[in-house]
């Protein structure tokens, strides 16, 4: 079951939902809108490695905007610092945004229950287009959960993307070639 607009701003109250800051523009009838953050993150290789830990570049948005490229993949992040501890958050791109052609993520659009962080937006284009920091970029949507959860996400030592930061995280994926080995 999806959270209301009401369900949201109780489970806010009991913090059992975290958003920093908080506009209560945002909130629309089952969901909240968030904003681009200011920085951007492109990998400095053309070729990404799965087994390597793959190195990025960061840049600021200037407030006059930048455009983005639909040869270039860019991870972006968030404005708002979220935490969700009984709910599954689902981060789903703004209408208006995809009617621009923008992607937000490629395949991560589902948080856990216990993610307590920035989100890392994964973004392409189907054709050049400009963006601006603080623009709204997309909406969490907020699911009930059947059940007990054994483990929280932020408590999981197996969590690679724990470590609080408000710059995009690039992937992690050659941590899981560690545990094969």
């Amino acid at each position: 079951m999806i959270l209301s607009d009401k369900k949201i701003l109780e489970n806010i109250e009991s913090q059992d939902i975290v958003i920093k800051p908080f506009r209560p523009e945002a909130l629309g009838t089952n969901s909240y809108d968030v904003h681009l953050g200011r920085t951007l993150a492109v990998y400095s290789d053309r070729v990404l490695d799965a087994k390597k830990d793959n190195k990025v570049e960061t840049f600021e948005i200037p407030e006059d905007g930048f455009v983005l490229k639909p040869d270039c993949f860019y991870l972006g992040v968030t404005e708002e610092y979220t935490e969700s501890h009984k709910h599954v958050p689902f981060l789903e791109g703004k209408s208006s945004v995809g009617r621009l052609g923008i992607d937000i993520h490629a395949t991560a659009g589902k948080g856990d229950v216990g993610f307590c962080n920035f989100w890392t937006l994964e973004i392409s284009v189907k054709q050049p287009v400009r963006v601006y920091p603080g623009m709204p970029i997309g909406q969490l949507i907020y699911f009930e959960v059947s059940g007990d959860v054994g483990t929280l996400y932020s408590s999981k030592t197996s969590a690679k993307y724990n470590g609080k930061t408000h710059l995009p995280v690039a992937s992690k994926m050659f941590r899981n070639f560690d545990k094969l080995s």
